[in-house]
């Protein structure tokens, strides 16, 4: 079983021209679509939370029973869901306004254990920014990691959620030891002033850097592998990155991959095969408003 750990909120996604055309909610948070998208594409998937008991959290809590994820490690609370406004570029890049003071995902706490079976456990984006669950989630980090589990890390920068970029930076340096697979955005990449050499050195079996429309690539201490990215008529990019993470797990798992060892001697072949097919995944979801990744049904024989 994979388990993601982080928030789930509401994406308020404009339908047109304009910043306040039609808000529609759409149900988000970076983990939160990361664990839909495993769900969908078929692998065995938790989802560790902090969920509000308003509208909007039974709502989030029935999509993840719709994708076949297990919420049980779902906690509850009474506070109300954290909002994000999301303005939509004309290339279909998506900027966000968070609404997260007093919010119910901001209190986790982090859980005695994991659920049986876990081979992995994912964590990125607002949750580990916002107090005091950013510390919980750091010591779930750094708990799994110390038992052996693959830890998958997408830190998903949300530079105006992040009061102090130093510390942030020098926290992110600090998590690096206790993670198995490092995903980012090149534009993540920049703002934290690393290299994916440097960031190998401190720990990552395998360091993959996504560009948009311009494909993937996967460092490793062996070289680098790069896959162009699909050709799409791009409606917008919400989650898209949240599905690469999704594949990227999915087919690790496929190939019994979950470990740094093994993911040390994946091949050249084996990870040009694995970016292809999350750059098809993250394809489909760009197809389509919001964070909506596909199933497996879909990118059945691509």
């Amino acid at each position: 079983m994979i388990v993601v750990a982080g928030e789930a909120l509401i994406d308020l996604v404009p339908q047109g021209a304009g910043a306040l055309v039609g808000l529609l909610p759409r149900l988000g948070g970076g983990p939160y679509n990361t664990a839909v998208a495993l769900g969908r594409l078929g692998s065995p998937t938790a989802f560790c939370s902090r969920v509000s008991s308003d509208a909007f959290g039974e709502a989030l809590l029935a999509g993840l029973r719709d994708a076949g994820v297990d919420v049980t490690s779902v906690q509850r609370g009474g506070e109300p869901t954290t909002l994000a406004v999301a303005s939509i570029g004309a290339d279909g890049s998506a900027a966000y306004s968070f609404y997260v003071e007093g919010t119910a995902d901001r209190l986790f706490a982090a859980p005695a254990q994991l659920p049986d079976a876990t081979r992995a456990v994912s964590f990125g984006t607002c949750s580990l920014v916002l107090e005091p669950g950013a510390s919980a989630y750091e010591e779930l980090m750094r708990t799994a990691a110390a038992r052996g589990v693959f830890t998958a890390l997408d830190p998903n920068i949300r530079a105006g959620l992040i009061p102090d970029a130093d510390a942030y930076r020098a926290r992110f340096k600090s998590w690096l030891p206790s993670v198995s697979l490092l995903k980012l955005s090149a534009e993540d990449a920049e703002w934290l002033g690393g290299t994916p050499r440097e960031w190998l050195a401190s720990g990552p079996a395998a360091v993959v850097v996504t560009r948009g429309g311009e494909g993937l690539t996967v460092h490793t201490p062996d070289g680098s592998v790069h896959v162009a990215g699909e050709p799409v008529e791009v409606v917008d990019t919400i989650g898209a990155g949240d599905t690469v993470n999704a594949a990227l797990l999915h087919g690790l798992a496929a190939r019994d991959a979950l470990s740094p060892a093994a993911l040390a001697g994946l091949s050249a072949d084996g990870w040009t095969e694995l970016l292809r097919f999350a750059a098809r995944a993250a394809a489909i979801t760009c197809s389509r408003a919001g964070a909506e990744p596909p199933y497996a049904s879909e990118l059945a024989g691509l």
